[in-house]
């Protein structure tokens, strides 16, 4: 049974590479330049989070100074301020141009976890949430969840849980996309875990990291685009300090 679940979970995952890219492609149609926007319920953010690929070459767009932030609403010492900002992706060569913010801790965790939330895994038990999901000129997607953790054990039980979750997408069959190998950093007195992503052609694009700051924990994972990840975490674990 255990087996079948994880089998099912992968399909819902890849199956939503399609619908990811669908919507990145409408809202720079459309011209959505430096829309952001927050849900009362959470349910306005990602349909879909696409395996890990190159970002194909699109037409330019406006200037990724132009992205709003996410807003800086805050709830129990926790808020989108300390989610990663556009500022630090313009840094690494990323060009943002829209932002969707919840607090409720139901924005799914990242590609290898299905329709699981940081609201799932900490069983509701957080103090706080805070997540967003950024969209980019070109094909792509950064998201981050974040969880306050009511005591430093249950913070540090999290990550391991998170850590866990990541790990499961490293050994993967031949052809499909896949985490590489561990890489580790502190910064602002946080420590974080990043792993590079590969597609199935064994092409490096994206990937995805598992942070803890005090009793906060976050993953945050970059889609469809190339860039500096380490650079990213780094940054990410920054804005997470309390």
């Amino acid at each position: 049974m255990t087996e079948n679940r994880a089998v099912q979970q992968k399909s819902v995952r890849r199956n939503r590479v399609a619908a990811a890219a669908c919507l990145a492609a409408a809202l720079v149609a459309v011209g959505v330049v430096g829309a952001r926007s927050a849900t009362a319920d959470g349910t306005a953010r990602n349909a879909a989070h696409p395996a890990p690929a190159a970002a194909p070459a699109t037409a330019a767009a406006q200037p990724a100074a132009s992205a709003q932030p996410a807003t800086t609403a805050t709830t129990t010492g926790l808020g989108s301020a300390a989610l990663v900002q556009s500022e630090d992706q313009v840094r690494q060569g990323l060009n943002p141009v829209g932002a969707t913010v919840s607090l409720t801790g139901r924005q799914a965790l990242s590609a290898c976890s299905g329709e699981q939330t940081m609201r799932d895994l900490t069983k509701g038990r957080a103090t706080a949430y805070a997540s967003v999901s950024w969209t980019f000129a070109t094909d792509g997607l950064l998201t981050e969840s974040a969880a306050n953790a009511p005591t430093a054990s249950a913070a540090a039980a999290w990550e391991q849980q998170l850590v866990a979750l990541v790990q499961s997408c490293q050994d993967e069959p031949a052809g499909h996309w896949y985490y590489g190998a561990a890489h580790t950093l502190t910064e602002a007195g946080g420590t974080a875990r990043w792993y590079p992503a590969y597609n199935g052609d064994g092409a490096a694009g994206g990937g995805v990291a598992v942070l803890r700051s005090g009793t906060r924990v976050a993953v945050v994972e970059l889609t469809g685009a190339a860039t500096s990840v380490e650079g990213l975490t780094t940054a990410a674990l920054k804005r997470l300090a309390p």
